[in-house]
């Protein structure tokens, strides 16, 4: 769907900052609403979809258990 957004879990990316987490979320959103930038009405909204799903996205990669790696703990 978005081949720009790249796997951000081991074993594919050993380090995944917070700002790799926002660009995929913006680039999910950007690509499910068909708006590069959204007008000044749907800014908001916009934002707050992008928050949410980097929200989402920093909770699945905290508990996804990935075969073949081992637990950091």
């Amino acid at each position: 769907m978005c081949r720009s957004i790249k796997t951000l879990r081991p074993p594919a990316t050993e380090e995944v900052t917070d700002d790799d987490i926002r660009a995929a979320a913006l680039q999910y959103v950007r690509k499910v609403s068909g708006f590069r930038r959204p007008a000044a009405h749907n800014q908001a909204v916009f934002d707050r979809a992008v928050e949410e799903v980097t929200r989402a996205t920093v909770a699945l990669l905290a508990d996804l258990e990935v075969r073949g790696t081992r637990s950091r703990a």
